[in-house]
């Protein structure tokens, strides 16, 4: 998209805004939930089904009016308002909970590796390495399926963490894709169904690790079995992941055929639109995107493109997948890489980092308030209360199933597949122990669950960071994507139904 197409949307968007209706809107829903909160049980854990309601007004508010933070700003100040003493200054507890977010150890370690990852991107692009793989990679891939399949098969090589995965294929593969036509919706899609699903399904990941550590604490550890060990066993059972990214290819190669709004997305590109989605030059990281002058160097040098991604990949294994050391120890590389080419000044270098960092804040601030929507769901008790009332009706057979659907939609509605994890996981082991639900599948359909959100959700890690990565809306990204996670959903609950009652 160019610069002048980029400015005329933004205009659009001004002119057709109406600040006075928003304005009404969101009056109106606080209101009602003041007026509600005098009708409710003073204890959260009380609420019953009342819990979903800013939930699904958080949804609704995103399909209609497209704005994924306003959505979730208002989502979370109604349901503290619910959660607070009638009277009370709810601000204070909105306050507190952004507060507290801030200071958490995941969104500080989200803010430097996903801030730095933005810094590697711009200084690979500056450098030059992106446009020299640009141009070898066309040479080999002379179709856009050749050149999604690449773009796949880079995907699956870099499976050790899914920001690292979507941040790198995206921002690498984006300039081969759009020579092909491709519209940004489908690079986005393949590479974030090439990301989180292959994190599950590989034993040497982020994820692997952090859920390997969640089973072993609460209670399911056998006898001489690391915490690596008790993750391998769920691995024949992450069907949504292993479904999710076996479509993959097919979509690419056409035996899953374009379907919904990803047809349309190639409908608007075949007549003449913009390969990326109107908004998305809110939320790309892409240099190439913002219409700024192109400062290649003379004969760019490919090394300047692969050197950076293997020591991101090689450094992050070694320090026991820590992205955050892998990515420093990567901008060090850059650092001494660069001078010693004079591909730029110490300045400059520096500068460009910043300005990475700069590119990440739309994201970083989709992240911050996804996390302080997930925190005002666990105040109210919104996943707890779905996973409680699904118990009920569970059985040794039914159980694979049920877990799989109720945590696949409070995982849609959250959007923090790790923070679900944290809470579902100590709920779902003993309860697997207590009805005699064959361990593995049980917990293989929550870590599932946990891929569906990631993978579908507006506002999750993942949707967000591959948008940014690929210079795609989020909003559209997802959307477009939805049918293909909807489908993968489907054919994995019918394996869970079919397994439960195998194996029951």
């Amino acid at each position: 998209m160019s610069l002048k197409e980029q400015n005329e949307i933004i205009a659009n968007e001004i002119a057709t805004f109406n600040a006075r209706k928003s304005l009404a809107v969101a009056a109106i829903i606080i209101i009602a939930a003041f007026i509600l909160n005098f009708f409710l049980p003073e204890d959260p854990a009380d609420f019953g089904v009342l819990c979903t309601i800013p939930a699904l007004l958080m949804i609704v508010y995103i399909f209609v009016t497209k704005r994924i933070i306003e959505a979730l700003t208002i989502g979370a100040v109604v349901g503290f308002i619910m959660c607070s003493e009638p009277g009370s200054n709810v601000m204070w507890a909105f306050s507190e909970s952004l507060l507290n977010t801030m200071m958490s150890e995941d969104i500080a370690w989200l803010i430097i590796v996903c801030g730095l990852m933005g810094g590697i991107i711009s200084l690979i692009e500056r450098s030059g390495g992106a446009h020299a793989f640009g141009q070898w990679a066309a040479k080999k891939a002379k179709s856009e399926k050749l050149a999604l399949i690449w773009t796949w098969i880079l995907g699956c090589v870099i499976f050790i963490d899914d920001y690292l995965n979507s941040m790198t294929v995206g921002s690498c593969m984006a300039s081969l894709t759009d020579k092909h036509k491709t519209p940004r919706e489908m690079l986005a899609y393949v590479c974030d169904s090439t990301a989180a699903p292959l994190c599950v399904l590989v034993p040497i990941t982020t994820w692997a690790v952090f859920c390997g550590r969640i089973l072993t604490s609460n209670g399911w550890q056998e006898e001489g079995a690391s915490e690596i060990g008790m993750f391998i066993k769920t691995i024949p059972f992450n069907l949504y992941a292993w479904i999710a990214a076996l479509i993959v290819p097919l979509v690419i190669i056409g035996v899953v055929p374009k379907i919904g709004p990803m047809k349309k997305a190639y409908q608007r590109v075949a007549e003449g639109g913009p390969l990326a989605p109107p908004g998305s030059e809110k939320i790309t990281i892409l240099e190439s995107d913002k219409g700024g002058e192109s400062n290649i160097p003379e004969n760019p040098k490919m090394f300047n493109f692969f050197i950076p991604i293997i020591v991101l990949v090689v450094a992050t294994i070694i320090f026991d997948t820590d992205m955050e050391m892998g990515v420093l120890a990567t901008l060090l590389v850059m650092f001494v890489m660069y001078m010693a080419q004079n591909i730029m000044p110490a300045s400059e270098f520096w500068d460009i980092i910043i300005k990475g960092i700069q590119n990440m804040i739309l994201p970083l601030m989709l992240m911050v308030m996804a996390f302080v929507f997930a925190d005002m769901n666990e105040t109210i008790g919104f996943t707890k209360w779905c996973i409680e009332s699904a118990t009920t009706v569970m059985t040794p057979a039914t159980a694979p199933m049920i877990i799989f659907l109720v945590l696949a939609c409070t995982e849609f509605i959250t959007g923090t597949n790790w923070g679900m994890y944290v809470i579902a996981l100590p709920i779902i082991i003993p309860l697997a122990m207590n009805i005699g639900v064959d361990m593995p599948l049980a917990v293989g359909a929550c870590i599932s669950a946990g891929v569906f959100g990631s993978h579908i959700c507006f506002y999750s890690d993942a949707t967000v960071l591959t948008s940014a990565a690929c210079g795609c809306d989020n909003f559209r990204h997802a959307f477009t994507q939805m049918p293909y996670g909807i489908i993968a959903a489907i054919v994995s609950f019918i394996g869970y139904a079919i397994m439960g009652f195998v194996m029951a």
